[in-house]
């Protein structure tokens, strides 16, 4: 078994140092952290000096430098998710960042500028609701991956043996990694989405748990990050994982979703879908091999759904997406295409049963994992569905929950909790359980990465599209077009700031952030906003005559109009771009 991390935690702090003190039974390490030289050594519980001020809390996220020196982050507040296996899963809810520096006087006022906005860029981070983390399990991997380690992999302590993939404080954690007397004081935190719930079907009784876990690798916002980088990473890649758990036996099926994997961009430019841009000179065999060799690697056979239109500003994606995979030839991969909103509009949402049926055999020759309560394992997964759409966001999660419900049907069936002949949609208690984790991944998914909730989330509550589920999608799509093109750019560099992709350096003579914003950058929102009002308010308050109120409406809507569509010429000039350089371009 893994080496667990510490769980009880007590910070100590005085002028000059940090003491991390470990207060499970029997421990008595300490961490020290000099905040002068940044030096870390392990000390004992005697070392603490009574005069410290002292407060609980719950996990080291890790350290990280700044204009001011270096900050620690910590976990102040926690919340149980649940138990599975005898282990206890969290999520943290609040942090702390606290400064090595006892006093900014030596920084100039532009200095002092940036650090405030880099703490603020780490704080957005922070308040992104999703990050999870155990003290004693492994959250980073499958039960499958888990099930085939060596005796050595599993003595490891958490930090050591966790997938790299998934462990979002990973750059945080560099100076911890480095020693590993002090790694008990690290903590993974894994990025993304946990729904644990005990259910019951014909008295029986067994957990049922979803984990999305996002990679931190090529990590980003919607329009800023597409497509693969260099090394064959996708964009918004997550792997979900649904696990049972029943009278000792465990059963998973895996999924994966990631952005088309060739060198493409759709940068914000004021339009609501930006023309996607497949790139002319990038070697898209060479990334796409890359994303694909280690895929299979990891997960075996690749059976690709792809969920855009195959017409349109999507066509181009969809053809080269299938060009690449028959050029590649692999006996591994198999490429199904299929038209989402060709297929199901009008509402016909009933016709995703067309591509169930397709992939019916695919999936049954992919299996699942399963492990008997004596932990003698009964079946392996040999692949995984990897499924996008553009965003791979909203297309996506409908159909991996109806791909996750076909595999659970016939891992109840098989562990006995379904007679002969039940179906799992008639389980009515249970159904709601599913259906309500499976949109609320998609909600989580769709903020992280969107910046506001999933889409289509009305189908995978309730098995209907509605009317109300068409309105919601709209105002939740005009939310994400003004983040996309109004917010985002700081967005990006929170997250690139956070994961290391871009370093601060405080003796570089230029500040990354000292880039003005153009006039019209900053006046457009405000332009378009006081138009829209101008609208509004003429309309509630009546003039002297229904002519009058009449002129004054057209007189503002033809402004705004006017307005939108003279800056939408050259829209990209007034989006909020990111401004910090990163290790690797984004496109």
């Amino acid at each position: 078994m893994a080496a667990a991390a510490y769980e009880q935690l007590k910070l100590h702090i005085t002028p000059e140092k940090f003491y991390v003190e470990a207060c499970d039974d029997g421990a008595d390490d300490v961490l020290i952290i000099d905040r002068v030289s940044t030096e870390v050594t392990l000390a004992v519980k005697k070392d603490v000096p009574p005069s410290a001020v002292t407060r609980p809390i719950f996990g080291i996220l890790g350290t990280i430098h700044l204009v001011a020196g270096n900050y620690l982050i910590v976990i102040t507040k926690k919340t149980k998710v649940g138990e599975f296996f005898n282990h206890v899963i969290w999520k943290a809810t609040d942090f702390d960042v606290l400064s090595y520096k006892k006093t900014m006087l030596h920084l100039t006022d532009i200095q002092l500028q940036d650090n405030k906005t880099f703490l603020a860029m780490l704080n957005h981070v922070l308040n992104v609701d999703g990050f999870y983390f155990s003290t004693t399990y492994d959250l980073t991997h499958t039960l499958q991956r888990l099930s085939n380690t060596s005796p050595e992999f599993q003595e490891m302590s958490l930090l050591e043996r966790a997938d790299q993939r998934f462990v979002w404080n990973g750059h945080l954690l560099r100076e911890l990694s480095a020693q590993p007397e002090v790694h008990r004081f690290a903590l993974p935190v894994l990025h993304g989405f946990i729904a644990m719930h005990s259910c019951s079907i014909n008295g029986k009784y067994f957990d049922w748990i979803l984990i999305s876990r996002r990679s931190c690798f090529r990590a980003g916002v919607r329009y800023y990050v597409r497509g693969i980088d260099s090394e064959g990473h996708a964009a918004n890649f997550v792997e979900t994982e649904q696990i049972v758990h029943y009278n000792g036996s465990k059963a998973s099926f895996v999924q994966t979703r990631g952005s088309i994997p060739v060198f493409w961009s759709q940068r914000p430019n004021l339009k609501y879908k930006p023309r996607p841009q497949i790139s002319k000179v990038a070697n898209h065999m060479d990334g796409f091999q890359r994303h694909f060799d280690s895929q299979v690697i990891i997960y075996g056979k690749q059976v690709i759904i792809n969920l855009i239109n195959q017409k349109g500003s999507e066509k181009p994606l969809e053809q080269t997406f299938a060009t690449m995979v028959s050029s590649l030839g692999s006996g591994m991969m198999r490429y199904i295409a299929f038209d989402f909103h060709k297929e199901c509009k009008n509402m016909r949402w009933d016709r995703l049963s067309i591509l169930l049926d397709q992939v019916a055999e695919m999936q049954d020759e992919l299996s699942y994992f399963l492990v008997d309560s004596a932990g003698q394992v009964v079946t392996n997964q040999e692949g995984v569905f990897r499924s996008n759409c553009m965003d791979c966001l909203d297309r996506t999660n409908v159909i991996q929950s109806l791909l996750a419900r076909r595999s659970l049907q016939a891992q109840l069936q098989r562990l006995g909790v379904l007679h002969v002949g039940q179906k799992l949609e008639e389980q009515d208690e249970f159904e709601k359980i599913y259906k309500n984790a499976w949109a609320d991944n998609a909600n989580a998914c769709a903020k992280q990465y969107a910046g506001t909730g999933a889409l289509k989330t009305d189908f995978t509550r309730t098995g209907k599209r509605t009317h109300l589920g068409l309105i919601m999608d709209g105002w939740n799509s005009m939310i994400r077009y003004y983040k996309n093109n109004f917010s985002d750019g700081f967005r990006q560099d929170s997250i690139d700031l956070f994961l290391g992709n871009y370093s601060v350096d405080e003796l570089e003579s230029h500040s990354p952030l000292s880039v003005p914003r153009d006039w019209k950058f900053l006046a457009l929102p405000i332009i378009m906003v006081v138009a829209f009002s101008m609208c509004i308010i003429c309309l509630l308050m009546a003039g002297d005559t229904w002519t009058e109120t009449l002129a004054y409406v057209l007189f503002w809507g033809v402004a705004s109009i006017g307005t939108f569509f003279i800056i939408l010429y050259n829209g990209k000039d007034f989006v909020d771009a990111p401004r910090l350089v990163q290790k690797e371009k984004i496109d």
